[in-house]
């Protein structure tokens, strides 16, 4: 299975990193056989959409799930929109990431868990060496502490089909809120 790790470095023994959107590098991985490639994130000095940005290229490179410290609301909504799940990475690097998610011990994501331009504040311990961004700072690290406990999945009801049926129209609309973001935002930038 290919995995995409946020991190700070081009090895399976850089260290990952707590932001996704504006991370230095994304880090693939092939779980089966370790192989990797690093790639620059191509998103991380936009003045905007950086979290769509990089959800929508870790999408077309394969990844099949997103380990991470932090997910904002717009890159989580194209991760969803994409079937591709976020999982919750609070330290180590790389290979050790991997490892604990080839271990089921990785924390799945059940929505964003930072505000949205938390990665463009200067909070030193999320993203040391970046200024005050368009979020101003006032973004928090919202959804770092105690671990949820994972909620068993329910079980078959009659009404199954009718959820599966909300369910796919939430996908689509939620793809649609990205696509509107982004544009909204590419707008706002050519002012």
């Amino acid at each position: 299975m290919k995995i995409v790790v946020s991190a700070q470095g081009n090895t399976l023994d850089a260290p990952a990193s707590p932001v996704f959107g504006r991370c230095p590098t994304y880090v693939f991985v092939d779980t089966d056989t370790m192989e990797f490639e690093a790639v620059p994130n191509p998103a991380m000095n936009q003045g905007g959409g950086a979290g769509i940005q990089a959800a929508q290229f870790v999408v077309e490179h394969g990844a099949k799930a997103v380990l991470s410290g932090n997910l904002g609301p717009n890159a989580y909504n194209v991760l969803e929109a994409a079937g591709v799940p976020g999982y919750l990475v609070h330290e180590g690097t790389v290979r050790q990431a991997v490892e604990a998610f080839k271990a089921n011990q990785l924390q799945p994501m059940g929505g964003a868990n930072v505000a949205a331009h938390a990665g463009m504040g200067g909070s030193p311990t999320s993203d040391p060496g970046r200024g005050m961004g368009m979020g101003r700072g006032m973004g928090r690290r919202g959804g770092v502490g105690p671990a949820m406990p994972i909620q068993p999945a329910p079980t078959a009801s009659p009404s199954e089909p009718q959820l599966a049926q909300l369910r796919d129209r939430l996908k689509s609309l939620r793809q649609q809120l990205a696509e509107t973001m982004e544009q909204i935002e590419k707008l706002e930038r050519e002012r």
